[in-house]
């Protein structure tokens, strides 16, 4: 018997969308392509041309002794040359993202190998070593789990952006890293905030109706209700009131810390 893996139950368009970011058998498709110029710029960490930094000499001058767990675990790239770990943080709205911070953190785990992730209220730093990360970044900017408004990088400076979105439809960003220009989204400055001598252009922001067909979040103020089989006579009361459980809950959180005397009949 074989075993066929399973990333989440049920299998309605929300959950199908979840499996094809998590599926690593599943490719994902390109929808730009970014010069090597522009995408070592945006990320910020090496110039074109630039050496990968290493902290260790490459594991075949070291010359370690055997180890059976060698052979079962072969190391990456960046593992071999003894590349420097380095970080990569995105963030996403929580307005029909095709890709959310928990399913980030799914994906990661599932598509790539040699990292360590941290999830937060609305961002996922990655980590790993450097042209690891760098071969990593080229799925997370290029393909169609990054529309150029919902989704972006930005190495810090992420409070407040996944609540709101400004009334270009772009999620806010409190040192504009990235702005509507000409009916494209652009990039005025690097993921670390500063400038660049020529903006890096990621085309255009996907339509809000093709946002709702490919998004990963359920929510209840979309017009259609909670389903699991994609029936919409058919609402799921359990996923309705876990819904309705999570706001109350992040409710009580925001209150409790700063107005609690708003706290009544909850």
């Amino acid at each position: 018997m074989v075993y066929q893996r399973q990333f989440v139950p049920t299998d309605d368009r929300v959950m199908q969308n979840r499996k094809k970011v998590m599926d690593p058998s599943v490719k994902l498709e390109k929808i730009r392509t970014l010069s090597d110029k522009d995408f070592l710029t945006l990320i910020g960490h090496r110039q074109l041309g630039e050496a990968y930094k290493s902290v260790n000499p490459p594991l075949a001058e070291i010359g370690e002794p055997e180890d059976p767990m060698r052979d079962l675990v072969p190391p990456t790239e960046g593992a071999k040359a003894g590349d420097r770990m380095d970080t990569i943080i995105m963030t996403d709205s929580m307005y029909n993202p095709p890709i959310a911070h928990y399913t980030r953190a799914w994906m990661y785990h599932n598509r790539f190998r040699g990292i360590d992730n941290g999830v937060y209220s609305g961002r996922v730093t990655l980590e790993m070593r450097q042209r690891d990360l760098e071969e990593a970044c080229r799925t997370l900017f290029e393909t169609e789990i990054c529309d150029a408004a919902r989704d972006q990088v930005r190495q810090y400076t992420c409070t407040g952006h996944s609540c709101r979105l400004d009334a270009d439809g772009m999620m806010f960003d409190p040192i504009e890293r990235c702005i509507a220009s000409g009916g494209e989204v652009v990039y005025q400055k690097d993921s670390f905030g500063n400038p660049v001598d020529t903006p890096i252009g990621m085309g255009k922001a996907l339509s809000e109706e093709e946002l709702i067909k490919r998004t990963v979040v359920y929510r209840t103020d979309r017009g259609e209700p909670c389903t699991r089989e994609g029936d919409p006579d058919k609402p799921d009361e359990e996923v309705r009131e876990a819904l309705q459980w999570g706001r109350r809950i992040q409710r009580l959180k925001m209150l409790g810390n700063m107005v609690p005397e708003k706290i009544t009949g909850m």
